[in-house]
């Protein structure tokens, strides 16, 4: 499969596909005149790879995942440690943010009551 075909397929940017490549997440073979070609499961792989980026995890967590991703998308178990470190990183942000909304909040109150 050519670059242009999955980039196509997987309604992903040819420069995005390069990236993924750069990053270890996708494979590619050289053909002649240095064309890439992709295997018929890369279409799947580029799929596995955008959902993990849009769970929120960084490129070089998804390079250690991927050996272990099912077909399905489901993470075997034996990277289920990484999930959930990355999950508690989640939760502490989140926690630290309603903080600062919480503080944000109590700034804009006084401000009102000080204009009233």
């Amino acid at each position: 499969m050519k670059i242009g075909d999955l980039a196509e397929e997987t309604d992903t940017s040819v420069r995005l596909l390069r990236y993924y490549e750069e990053q270890g997440l996708l494979a590619s073979h050289r053909l002649a005149g240095c064309h890439r070609r992709y295997d018929a499961d890369a279409p799947a792989v580029v799929r596995r790879i955008r959902a993990l980026l849009d769970a929120g995890l960084p490129t070089r967590t998804i390079r250690d995942l991927l050996p272990c991703v099912r077909q399905d998308g489901t993470v075997a178990l034996c990277r289920l440690d990484t999930l959930e470190q990355h999950l508690r990183g989640l939760d502490d942000r989140i926690s630290a943010l309603q903080d600062t909304r919480a503080a944000l909040a109590d700034l804009v109150t006084a401000a009102r009551a000080e204009g009233a």
